[in-house]
């Protein structure tokens, strides 16, 4: 299952992340989104659990925790939704 994670710390680190949701089994990947430009995180972040229960767990007993010093939103991720194409300035 894809978790969303938001309201991050801009110092969260992928590995505290990892360290947090490994408590509730296998994480399979942890990604930070960083802006492309400044490098920056943009506070919020994905972790992928191949175990649905384990990740249930996850979401439940992590969903307004702290981590980094502020209390972080966690629940399932929603597919992206398809963004029209945005006209081209000349």
């Amino acid at each position: 299952m894809n978790i969303y994670v938001g309201n991050l710390a801009y110092g969260v680190t992928e590995g505290q992340l990892r360290e947090a949701f490994s408590e509730f089994g296998e994480v399979a990947s942890v990604n930070v989104i960083t802006d492309k430009f400044s490098g920056r995180s943009k506070g919020f972040a994905f972790v992928e659990m191949p175990n649905d229960s384990d990740a249930t767990n996850a979401i439940e007993g992590l969903n307004d925790q702290t981590i980094g010093g502020r209390p972080v939103k966690v629940n399932q991720a929603k597919p992206r939704e398809e963004r029209p194409a945005r006209p081209r300035r000349y």
